[in-house]
Formats: C-alpha cells, sequence, structure tokens
C-alpha cells in the first residue's frame, strides 16, 4: 500500500459504521471492475468529491480473511463457472477493522441480484457448530455437513459511499490465496473494484469515472479465480478470458517496474 494512497484518502470526508447501515444494501446489483494497482491512486482523485470513505478506529483501509466452503464435487464453483444465474457461496470472514467473524451466505438470484445473509461465527475445528448448521440449513435443501473448508483468501479493501447516491464501492488489493493443500499464490499487482448499487451500474456515476481510465466492468469471482490457481479442478477453462486479462495486468506492470 502506497503512502500516496493512505493520504488521498485521508482528503476524503469520513463515514463510521453506524452511518454505513443506512446503504446496507443486502439487496442489490453488483458489479466488478479488474485493473492494475498503479491505477488505484488516479481512481481516489476522481472520487473525491462525490463518495465518502469508510473509517473504523481511525484506519481507513481494513483487512479481510476468508474461508470459502463448498462440497466435495464443487457444487458452488460450478455453480459459478458454468454461467449459472442463481447461485450462491458460504463462508466465513474476519473484518480485521473490528476482529469480529461473521459466517455469510451470498446468493445471486435469478434477477441478477445480490443478496447476502449473515450471523456472527467462527470457523472451528469441525468447520461449523450448532449454530453454524443451522443458519445454512435454512437457506440451502442439502445438508450444512456436506460442507468443508476449500480456499482462504486475504486482501486490503478500502469502502467509499455515494454522497448523492445510495451505493457502496469497495476497493480490494494485495489479494493473497492459501490452499488445504499448502499452496499459495499472492496478486499484489491487481485490483478489484465492486460497485454494489441498486439499480443498473450504467446509471451509477462511478462507472462514468472508472471509465475515464479504460477500466470496463469484468466478472471476477475470489473464489473461482483461487480455486483454479490452487487446484487442479474441473471446468477452469472457462475462467480463461479473465485468467488472460490477470496476466496482462501483471505482465504491464513487470514492463513498467524493469523501465
Amino acid at each position: 500500500m502506497t503512502s500516496e494512497i493512505k493520504n488521498i484518502l485521508y482528503t476524503l470526508a469520513p463515514i463510521g459504521l453506524e452511518e454505513m447501515d443506512n446503504v446496507k444494501l443486502m439487496d442489490r446489483i453488483d458489479t466488478k471492475f479488474i485493473f492494475s494497482a498503479s491505477q488505484v491512486l488516479d481512481l481516489l482523485e476522481l472520487m473525491k468529491e462525490g463518495y465518502r470513505v469508510l473509517e473504523v478506529n481511525g484506519q481507513r483501509i481494513s483487512s479481510y480473511e476468508t474461508t470459502y466452503l463448498d462440497t466435495d464435487d464443487y457444487l458452488f464453483f460450478n455453480q459459478h463457472i458454468t454461467g449459472r444465474n442463481e447461485r450462491s457461496k458460504v463462508r466465513f470472514r474476519k473484518y480485521g477493522s473490528t476482529g469480529i467473524t461473521f459466517l455469510e451466505i451470498k446468493r445471486k438470484t435469478k434477477k441478477l441480484r445480490t443478496i447476502k445473509w449473515r450471523i456472527k461465527n467462527n470457523l472451528d475445528e469441525n468447520c461449523c457448530d450448532n449454530d453454524a448448521k443451522k443458519f445454512i440449513d435454512k437457506y440451502f435443501k442439502f445438508s450444512s455437513e456436506l460442507l468443508k473448508p476449500v480456499i482462504t483468501n486475504s486482501f486490503v479493501r478500502i469502502t467509499l459511499v455515494g454522497i448523492r447516491r445510495p451505493e457502496r464501492i469497495t476497493i480490494d488489493m494485495d489479494l493473497s490465496f492459501t490452499g488445504n493443500n499448502g499452496k499459495s499464490y499472492s496478486m499484489p499487482y491487481i485490483a478489484i473494484a465492486e460497485l454494489k448499487s441498486e439499480g443498473l451500474a450504467i446509471k451509477s456515476p462511478f462507472s462514468a469515472l472508472i471509465k475515464r481510465l479504460s477500466v470496463h466492468p469484468s466478472g471476477f469471482s475470489k473464489y473461482c479465480i483461487g480455486n483454479s490457481i490452487i487446484y487442479d479442478v474441473p471446468r477452469k477453462n472457462i475462467l480463461k478470458p479473465t485468467l488472460l486479462l490477470i496476466n496482462k495486468i501483471e505482465n504491464e506492470c513487470n514492463r513498467s517496474i524493469s523501465a
């Protein structure tokens, strides 16, 4: 994380967790953008006038650690990469800013809206305790006993909230993945912005701002990309366009460093 990014974040007006309740957007439309981490500073410059930045305990950059659950036959992974409009993810996510871990279910509906449910809960040695199992079984027809931890990823996040429009933008950086096989992989050269809004992305001021950096919407699932890199999972070739984009950004980053 560059000092320039930290400096510009403190020129933005802050918003606290309590105010964020007004823009929880647990039922929303998500749009993602993949771009070079070197462009984050330029993007924040463009956003200074129209957005506030989340501040928790004096910090405007937060760390996250997420462990994803799936079945032995990769039910959730296959739902996503085969293009099913209705798909789900189950994860334990620890929020570094508060130290709280939530068990979260994230579901995309046939209408392409994203709905999220969560409870405070921790991953234990048996994966899920009784409270976690009851929570999962409430939303799925199969038994929670079929789920197990598959992959863990970590990253840092900047969260911004629209001043004149109810939308949130997260910018994730310093991604890394660790599998149960001990293999790990890091992506310090990419950033992922996600627009979370009630309406279509085309109507968002953020879409116009990031377009000025020649960055356009592009699908990216941390869970799917991590699995495709760490494991020899089936159908990983479906993710080839995204993997090629990641490689392109990495190569451009390496060329700029060596120049």
